[in-house]
C-alpha cells in the first residue's frame, strides 16, 4: 500500500435494505483509487480502503449521492475522541433520531388510513365472497369511493415519496433496491385504480371497474413504513453496548498543577499528569498508582463483580471505580490510546465485520431485486397471455395486477440482509459487557464449532504468579549461594519463573551479581558469566545438551508434586536445584467441567516436564497433556489436533503463544489489565478469567443459532411467499395473496429478525 492509502469507516445515510449495501459497494469499488468497499447494512457503515491521491471522500459522495446515499462526515474530533470517530459522532446519531421522528409522524398519520382500508377490505370480502355480512350501504360506498383515493394519494406521494424516488433512480441509473420494488408495485396499483376511477364509464364494458386497489396502496406503504419505524427503533437498541461503553468515561479529572488540585475536562488531561481520585470516583484514564491503596471495581471493563485490590506500582484502567482509599495516579495513556478506547474500537470493528455465513445472503441479495423485478413482469405477462386463454381478459387483468404487485411487495431482501449483522451486533456487544472481546464475526462463528480447547499452563490454568518452594543445594554449596547464582542470572529474564526467583532473593536480602554475556536458550533455560565462570540455569534438556548428570530422583519427586525444577549448572556439574510452583486458578476445575458439558475436550500445552504437567492436569480434570513442548513447536501440536479432525481453540497469553494462536481455528488471549494483548487473537478475555471460556462458547453458539433461525425464516418466507403471490395456488384452490397482506408480512419479517436478535441480550452467561 502507498503512503496515501487510507482505511476508514463511514456511517452511511439513505440505506433501506440489503440491496442498498450491494449497490453502494459495487458503485464505490468501480471508482479509480478505491481498493475495497465493505458495506454492512446492519451497522449502516462502510469500511473503505482507498488512495487519497486518486479519490476523495467528496468524490465518492458525489457518485453514490446520485443514488440517494451519503457517507457521513467523520473527520477527527478535537481532544480525546474515545472511539474511532464513528459511534461518538453526534451528527450521525442526531440524523438517526430525526429519521426515526419522521417515520413516527408518518406512522401516526397512516395508521387511521390503514384502519379504514382494512375495514373496507373485510366488509367487501365478508359481503361479496363469504356472504356473512350485508352489502355496504350505497351512501357509505359512495363516500369511501371518494375518500380512499384521497388517502391513497397522500400515502403514495407524501409518505411513499422514498419509494417513488427509488423508481426514478431505477429509470435513471438502472439500480434497483427494495424502494424500487415497493414503488413500482404501489404506483401500478394506484395508477390502475386511478384509470378505473377517471374513465369508469368508458372502461365499464371491457373491465370490471367496481374494484380498485387504493386500499392496497395505502396498506402496503403504511405497513412497510410501520415496519421501517419498528426496525429503526429496534436497531438503535442493538448498538446500546457501544453507547454504554462510551458513557463509561469520566467527564473531568482533578490533577495536580503547580502543587494545587485543579479540576479540568478529561480532554485536557495529558500523559504524565498526576490525577487525584477520591473514594467513589471514576478513574479518569489509564495510569499507575504512585500513592495510596484501594479496591477498584473493574466490572464495567472486565465483567468481574469482585473489586480488585491495588497498591503503589499497580496499573489502573480508565472508567473503573475507586471504591475505598484516596489515590494519586500518574497518567500513562489518554484518549484513543486507553484500554476503554481500544475496547470500543475493537467492538465497533467486530460489529461491522461479516461472518462467513453472511456471504451466502450477500450473494443472493446482490441479484435478488433485479430477478424479482423481471419475474414480476413475467407473472403479469403470464396472466394476460396465458390466463386470458382460460378466463375472461376483464378478470385476468386485475388478477395479473394483483399478482404483479404482490410479487414486488413480498419479495423484500431486508430480512435476509438483517439476519446475520443484527445478531452479530448484539452478540459482540453482550460479550464486551461481560469482558469478552471478539475481534471479528468470523471468530464468533468459528468458536461455536470448536470441540477441542488447548490451554497454555502459565497464566491460563495457573495464576501466573509462581513462587520458589524448594532450594536444594548439591555438595558444599549453600542454599543462599544457589539462590544468589540463579537470581543473578534470572534478573535479566522476563519469564514469570525468573521473577519468582528474583523476588525470593530480594525478600531474603541476597545481593545479586553482575552477569556478562547473558543469553536465553529457547525452551531450555539461560546462561551467563559471573566473575570468570560460565553458569547455566534450565531444565533437563539443557542438562542433556551439556552432558551433565542430574539426580533424577530429586527431579521426579519435585515434578510429581507439580513443581517446576530449575537446575543450576557450572563447569559440567550441578550446583543445586530450585523448585518453583504456580498455584492453580480457583475457577479452573469448574471451568473445565463446564467445557466438558459443552462437548469440548481440553488439552494442557506446556513446556514443563510431563510429570509436572500431569499433576496439574489431574487437579483440574484435563483430558490430554502435551508437555515439554518448545514455544516454536506449539503450533505443530495444534496442527496435529486439527489433522485428527478437531476444531481447535488455542488459549494462551497472546504473546508467547502467538504462532499457536494464529494456527488454531480460534485464538483466545488471556488478557490482564492494561497489558491485554487485544490484537494477538480473535478473542480476548479481559482480566484473564478462565471462567469466561464457557461463557464465550455459550454466547457464540446462541448467536449463531439466532443467525441460522433468522436466515431460515428469511429464505423460507421468500421461497413460499413469492410463488403464492404469483398465483400458483389460484388455478387449483382459487387462492391469491392480497398485496396488502404481502406488505404487512414483508414489513414484519424484518422486524421479527431484529427482535429475534435482541433476544440474545437475555441469554444468561
Amino acid at each position: 500500500m502507498s503512503v496515501s492509502t487510507q482505511t476508514k469507516s463511514f456511517p452511511i445515510t439513505g440505506m433501506h435494505c440489503a440491496s442498498c449495501a450491494n449497490i453502494i459497494s459495487r458503485k464505490l469499488q468501480k471508482m479509480p483509487g478505491v481498493l475495497s468497499a465493505e458495506v454492512n447494512y446492519g451497522t449502516e457503515k462502510a469500511k473503505l480502503v482507498f488512495d487519497e491521491g486518486k479519490v476523495t471522500v467528496a468524490q465518492m459522495n458525489t457518485e453514490i449521492g446520485k443514488l440517494g446515499y451519503a457517507l457521513a462526515d467523520t473527520s477527527p474530533h478535537a481532544g480525546h475522541d474515545m472511539s474511532s470517530g464513528v459511534s461518538s459522532d453526534k451528527t450521525v446519531q442526531t440524523q438517526k433520531l430525526q429519521e426515526l421522528g419522521k417515520l413516527r409522524r408518518h406512522v401516526q398519520i397512516v395508521l387511521p388510513f390503514i384502519a379504514v382500508s382494512i375495514l373496507v377490505m373485510i366488509w367487501e370480502v365478508g359481503a361479496e365472497q363469504l356472504q356473512i355480512l350485508p352489502m355496504m350501504p350505497a351512501t357509505v360506498a359512495e363516500f369511501l369511493h371518494h375518500l380512499l383515493p384521497i388517502f391513497a394519494t397522500y400515502t403514495l406521494f407524501v409518505i411513499g415519496l422514498p419509494f417513488l424516488q427509488g423508481v426514478v433512480r431505477f429509470l435513471k441509473f438502472r439500480v434497483a433496491n427494495m424502494d424500487t420494488l415497493v414503488g413500482i408495485g404501489t404506483l401500478v396499483a394506484f395508477s390502475y385504480s386511478f384509470i378505473l376511477t377517471a374513465f369508469e364509464s368508458s372502461l365499464a364494458p371491457y373491465i370490471v371497474t367496481t374494484h380498485s386497489y387504493y386500499d392496497v396502496t395505502i396498506v402496503v406503504i403504511g405497513f412497510i413504513t410501520l415496519g421501517k419505524y419498528l426496525e429503526a427503533r429496534s436497531k438503535l437498541k442493538t448498538g446500546e453496548a457501544i453507547e454504554k461503553l462510551l458513557n463509561l468515561q469520566a467527564k473531568s479529572a482533578v490533577v495536580l498543577r503547580d502543587g494545587k488540585q485543579v479540576e479540568i475536562p478529561i480532554e485536557q488531561v495529558v500523559v504524565g499528569d498526576v490525577v487525584i481520585i477520591k473514594p467513589g470516583q471514576k478513574i479518569p484514564t489509564d495510569g499507575e498508582i504512585i500513592s495510596g491503596a484501594s479496591a477498584i471495581d473493574e466490572s464495567m471493563i472486565t465483567g468481574e463483580s469482585l473489586p480488585v485490590d491495588k497498591k503503589v506500582g499497580d496499573t489502573v484502567i480508565g472508567a473503573t471505580i475507586n471504591k475505598q482509599g484516596s489515590l494519586q495516579v500518574r497518567t500513562t495513556q489518554v484518549g484513543s490510546a486507553t484500554l476503554l478506547a481500544q475496547i470500543i474500537t475493537m467492538v465497533e470493528n467486530a460489529q461491522g465485520s461479516k461472518a462467513p455465513i453472511e456471504k451466502l445472503a450477500d450473494q443472493i441479495s446482490a441479484v435478488f431485486v433485479p430477478i424479482v423485478l423481471v419475474f414480476a413482469f413475467v407473472v403479469l405477462a403470464a396472466w394476460l397471455g396465458i390466463g386470458s386463454q382460460f378466463i375472461p381478459f376483464s378478470q385476468a387483468l386485475p388478477l395479473g395486477i394483483v399478482s404483479f404487485v404482490g410479487v414486488l411487495v413480498i419479495a423484500c431482501p431486508c430480512a435476509m440482509g438483517l439476519a446475520t449483522p443484527t445478531a452479530v451486533i448484539v452478540g459482540v456487544g453482550k460479550a464486551a459487557q461481560n469482558g469478552i472481546l471478539i475481534k471479528n464475526a468470523e471468530s464468533l462463528e468459528k468458536l461455536q464449532a470448536v470441540n477441542f480447547m488447548v490451554l497454555d499452563k502459565t497464566g491460563t490454568i495457573t495464576k501466573g504468579l509462581p513462587q520458589v518452594t524448594d532450594i536444594l543445594p548439591v555438595g558444599k554449596n549453600s542454599s543462599d549461594e544457589v539462590l544468589r547464582l540463579l537470581a543473578s542470572l534470572e534478573q535479566y529474564s522476563e519469564h514469570p519463573l525468573a521473577q519468582a526467583v528474583v523476588e525470593r532473593a530480594v525478600t531474603e536480602k541476597i545481593a545479586l551479581e553482575k552477569v556478562g554475556a547473558f543469553s536465553a536458550i529457547e525452551g531450555k533455560g539461560l546462561k551467563g558469566t559471573i566473575g570468570n565462570k560460565q553458569y547455566y540455569a534450565g531444565n533437563l534438556k539443557l542438562a542433556a545438551d551439556l552432558a551433565v548428570t542430574v539426580d533424577e530422583k530429586v527431579i521426579n519427586t519435585l515434578a510429581a508434586q507439580g513443581k517446576t525444577p530449575v537446575i543450576i549448572i557450572s563447569e559440567k556439574k550441578v550446583l543445586g536445584y530450585v523448585a518453583i510452583a504456580d498455584t492453580i486458578k480457583d475457577d479452573a476445575p469448574a471451568t473445565i467441567a463446564q467445557l466438558h458439558k459443552q462437548g469440548i475436550q481440553v488439552a494442557l500445552l506446556t513446556g514443563d516436564n510431563k510429570k509436572t504437567a500431569k499433576h496439574i492436569a489431574d487437579q483440574v480434570g484435563i483430558d490430554r497433556v502435551i508437555a515439554e513442548v518448545l514455544p516454536g513447536d506449539k503450533a505443530k501440536q495444534v496442527q496435529q489436533l486439527q489433522s485428527e479432525g478437531y476444531k481447535v481453540a488455542m488459549v494462551g497469553d497472546g504473546i508467547n503463544d502467538a504462532p499457536a494462536l494464529a494456527t488454531a481455528d480460534v485464538g483466545i488471549a488471556m488478557g490482564t489489565g492494561t497489558d491485554v494483548a487485544i490484537e494477538s487473537a480473535g478473542i480476548t478475555l479481559l482480566g484473564g478469567q478462565i471462567a469466561k471460556l464457557p461463557k464465550a462458547v455459550k454466547l457464540s453458539r446462541a448467536t449463531m443459532q439466532t443467525v441460522k433461525q433468522n436466515l431460515f425464516w428469511a429464505f423460507f418466507y421468500n421461497i413460499v411467499g413469492i410463488p403464492i403471490a404469483a398465483g400458483v395456488l389460484y388455478p387449483s384452490f382459487g387462492i391469491l395473496l392480497n398485496p396488502a397482506i404481502a406488505g404487512a408480512a414483508m414489513a414484519f419479517s424484518s422486524v421479527s429478525v431484529v427482535v429475534n436478535a435482541l433476544r440474545l441480550k437475555r441469554v444468561k452467561l
